[in-house]
């Protein structure tokens, strides 16, 4: 009885590679091929998301590999790479911080102005000192993403 049920297992595990299906926990931070939902209203965010193709994480700008709020992130979005500014996720927060029900990203330029006009979510107060100081740091204007921004939580 005990071989027929050391078998049974067996088999079952072997199905479920075969099928590629994944028995691991869900992994709740911005990495690399991690999907993210574009929240302003850019032109090739707009059709990247009415196509049903979602632009995906290349590379986080940091020194972890692990995105946080505030983070520069490189992103692929239909077939071109383009810079974004994580503003919501989903991932526990500090205190005082909101957690989002998606991954949201706004995409902006080399300089740091956003390529859209408007950003369709509130975005965490805590964003205005986090860029802030990388604005200072960097060199980078992030005040503009800030501006553009009409609902704070």
């Amino acid at each position: 009885m005990l071989a027929r049920s050391f078998l049974e297992n067996a088999r079952l595990k072997f199905n479920l590679t075969r099928c590629n299906l994944h028995t691991s926990t869900k992994c709740f931070e911005i990495q690399k091929l991690t999907r993210l939902r574009v929240v302003d209203n850019s032109e090739i965010g707009k059709q990247a998301m009415a196509e049903g193709k979602p632009p995906k994480c290349i590379h986080v700008y940091n020194k972890t590999g692990i995105g946080r709020i505030g983070d520069k992130v490189l992103v692929a979005i239909k077939g071109e790479k383009k810079k974004g500014i994580l503003v919501g996720l989903k991932q526990n927060q500090k205190p005082k911080v909101p957690k989002f029900d998606s991954n949201n990203v706004v995409l902006i330029d080399d300089n740091g102005t956003p390529l859209g006009t408007r950003i369709h979510v509130p975005i965490p107060t805590i964003l205005r000192t986090i860029l802030k100081e990388k604005t200072q740091a960097k060199g980078a204007d992030y005040t503009k993403l800030l501006g553009i921004a009409s609902k704070f939580v």
